[in-house]
């Protein structure tokens, strides 16, 4: 996926979820940041962060803070993007031979997925799961405790009971990545329940991204270890 107008800044603080201040052309700016997590170990005052500019009148900020620099990596931290960078490397035909039916935002039951797709005489629902916590070159999901994904991957099971393959696609949003785990310390009920649900059947897929400026894409495949 592609952005268009970036700019450099510098972070200066964050005074809450969805705003950060950043130092940009020497002015400080409020920038609406696309990430409504933690990301501590990435927001941190003085780092290098690039927004994507904005000349609209019906916007409340002039910029969406799209990426930072940790250390020398790039990191993609909006949120929106997994989705879209999904679906451009499927799309692409790099997991099934033929898609003959492709649906963003669909549901089943009492549950909506981030995909369903019919393809090599195959149907399946597919939650994608943003990345962008990294120690050590590892990459952990989630950054912080999370309800919604818990219920996620438990609504796995049932589309498998009901025919369905099952998938839960971690897009690891930077490059260099030597595999992605569940984030035990943080919420250990994921980690069991990402077990749990492998071990049933549901199918776990890592792919990282190649990040610069304005663009991001998914390249290579990332051992998932549960």
């Amino acid at each position: 996926m592609r952005y268009s107008n970036i700019k450099e800044g510098i972070f200066l603080r964050r005074p809450n979820r969805f705003i950060a201040h950043v130092e940009i052309d020497g002015k400080e700016e409020i920038c609406h940041v696309k990430n409504t997590g933690r990301c501590r170990e990435l927001l941190k005052e003085g780092a290098r962060v690039l927004v994507e500019e904005f000349d609209s009148p019906h916007r409340k900020t002039k910029y969406d803070l799209v990426s930072v620099y940790k250390g020398d990596r790039l990191v993609n931290m909006d949120s929106q993007a997994p989705n879209k960078i999904f679906g451009e490397w499927l799309r692409a035909g790099n997991l099934f031979q033929e898609i003959t039916l492709l649906k963003p935002e669909c549901t089943f039951g009492n549950s909506r997925f981030d995909f369903y797709v019919e393809a090599d005489g195959r149907k399946a629902f597919m939650e994608v799961k943003g990345v962008t916590l990294e120690e050590e070159n590892v990459a952990r999901f989630p950054d912080a405790p999370t309800e919604r994904g818990l219920k996620h991957l438990r609504e796995r099971a049932a589309c498998m009971d009901a025919g369905y393959d099952a998938y839960v696609v971690f897009i690891i949003q930077m490059k260099d990545i030597l595999y992605v785990e569940a984030n035990r310390k943080t919420h250990p009920a994921f980690a069991d329940a990402l077990k749990e649900v492998v071990e049933a059947g549901v199918r776990p897929l890592a792919l990282d991204c190649l990040v610069t400026p304005g663009n991001v894409v998914a390249k290579d495949f990332v051992e998932v270890r549960v």
